[in-house]
């Protein structure tokens, strides 16, 4: 070893040994960052679009937590960031963000800006989920008075319960967005808190949008959607009314179904319609009326529909409003609907599976579907010239495809590869004259603009079905837009949400993926 002087060899040692000191660093197990200067913190704010800082009273107050927090930082890396501060050292900092730690506080940043405390769990699947979805609602099973209602975490867990609970169940298959299951949930709620002492009972409940197959297994078609089970049997639907009393009052006597109090009084097509305009001219079908209506006459075009359904409830005016013009130029045809939820076996007879799915009938038999656009032109266009023959794209109007963005455009030729390439997927299948497609295309590209930048494993994709026909058919495409989730190629569920750029995003890196599809 070389000799130097005391002084240059102390100098020397403490180059080595101190670290320097930049303001923010990674420290808390690699993938945590410590920051202590106001400076850093805003650098931080302007390059983390989706950050958790962790302040604290003091590094040991909060030193228990730290491995779920590092575990947390794991799951999320690349999606999330998480931030420590240490408040007995970095006073300015916490004071600028008004924390006050006690012993310490969560705070979440989107895209600069402070978005909330975070008021989940301290538990890793509650973090992960907030970060995830950190504008969200707070999934139901984490609010305050939701422990008496029984939340299975995997389909798995579902129908293990199912074969081991010995006692009567009543189960809530649900979606977070259904307005009729808001209004449900504080009654199951309750009517679980009052009957939370008797063994013999249990009230549990089932998200859809991420059990889709226990809700696909019980043949659920709508939210909100009760079934009764007793001692692993088929299940019977539950009819009854959705307040704490109907539940509480079901439940006391489970071995007689039937007492059940009468089924609310469910709304007739001609009550769902009747806001919409033109709807006079409208023809509402049952099974009974099918075969008849069709004799009479001979140009129909049918809209078979769910009340729930998202696109149907978007359609109605334009198919009301074309109604009336059929009616008012004399063309020769008629508009007809029919709820399929009410005429189950209707709908199956003509092989109905998504909503709303249009289907044209000639001289009282099914001719083909309807694959025009949904505009009120669109459909009396059709009606004056029932045609099978799909529209052609205008020549001058540019692809889409050709058009730089973040979206995946598909062929007949590169479908199934990309799919397999990419963990999960949406696919939007579109035809370029689609006025539904045209609306929705901006908000999409903008989410697969944003998507690329978080989670290149995730992918916001599209089809032409005017030129991949192949490919189209094979994934049973009836109408224009449709959304399909996909995850490793393998197709999984039809997307029915809204259509902005953050309702997409949500959605997709929400979505489950390879690893967690067998949990679905």
């Amino acid at each position: 070893m070389m000799d130097l002087p005391s002084p240059l060899w102390t100098m020397f040692l403490l180059l080595i040994l101190v670290p320097t000191h930049d303001g923010a660093k990674n420290t808390k197990g690699g993938l945590i960052t410590e920051v202590d200067d106001p400076k850093e913190f805003k650098k931080l704010l302007r390059t983390k679009t989706n950050l958790l800082v962790i302040f604290a009273k003091s590094e040991k107050a909060v030193s228990n937590s730290m491995p779920l927090f590092n575990d947390v930082a794991t799951e999320m890396k690349g999606k999330a960031t998480l931030a420590f501060v240490d408040c007995s050292e970095s006073k300015k900092l916490c004071k600028n963000q008004k924390a006050s730690p006690k012993p310490m506080e969560l705070k979440h940043f989107k895209d600069g800006s402070f978005n909330k405390e975070y008021d989940r769990k301290m538990a890793k699947k509650s973090m992960v989920n907030f970060l995830l979805d950190p504008t969200g609602d707070i999934p139901w099973e984490e609010e305050p008075d939701a422990g008496d209602v029984l939340h299975p975490d995997t389909p798995q867990s579902f129908n293990k319960l199912l074969k081991k609970e010995k006692g009567p169940m009543l189960v809530m298959f649900y979606a977070p967005w259904c307005g009729h299951c808001k209004k449900a949930k504080p009654e199951f709620m309750q009517a679980a808190a009052k009957l939370k002492d008797d063994s013999k009972v249990l009230l549990a409940a089932i998200d859809c949008t991420v059990h889709s197959s226990s809700c696909t297994a019980h043949e659920v078609t709508g939210y909100p959607t009760f079934k009764y089970f007793k001692y692993g049997k088929s299940p019977q639907n539950y009819m009854g009314g959705r307040e704490e009393a109907d539940f509480v009052n079901f439940m006391s006597d489970p071995q007689n179904p039937g007492a059940s109090p009468p089924a609310p009084a469910v709304e007739t097509p001609a009550q769902q319609w009747a806001e919409v305009v033109g709807m006079e001219n409208l023809r509402f079908l049952t099974t009974d009326s099918f075969d008849g209506f069709m004799k009479e006459h001979s140009s129909v075009l049918v809209m078979f529909y769910a009340p729930w359904c998202g696109h149907c409830k978007a359609m109605k005016p334009a198919y009301g409003e074309a109604a009336a013009i059929l009616n008012g130029q004399e063309i020769d045809g008629v508009l007809a609907a029919v709820d399929a939820t009410l005429e189950p076996n209707l709908a199956s007879k003509f092989g109905v599976k998504g909503y709303p799915a249009l289907k044209y009938f000639k001289d009282g038999k099914e001719a083909f579907d309807y694959k025009m656009g949904r505009t009120t032109d669109n459909l009396v266009s059709f009606m004056k010239n029932p045609s099978s023959k799909e529209p052609e794209p205008p020549a001058e109007e540019e692809s889409w495809s050709s058009v730089p963005s973040g979206v995946k455009h598909l062929t007949d030729d590169n479908f199934s590869s990309a799919m397999a390439k990419l963990d999960t997927a949406l696919v939007m299948f579109y035809a370029p004259w689609c006025g539904h497609c045209k609306k929705a295309k901006p908000a999409y590209q903008a989410a697969a603009d944003q998507l690329e930048k978080v989670d290149k494993s995730r992918g916001l994709c599209a089809v032409d079905c005017t030129v991949a026909h192949d490919t189209c058919e094979k994934e049973k495409v009836e109408g224009f837009p449709t959304f399909k989730l996909y995850v490793k190629g393998e197709y999984l569920i039809e997307y029915n949400g809204g259509r902005a750029e953050e309702e997409f995003l949500k959605y997709i890196l929400n979505a489950p993926s390879a690893n967690s599809k067998d949990e679905l």
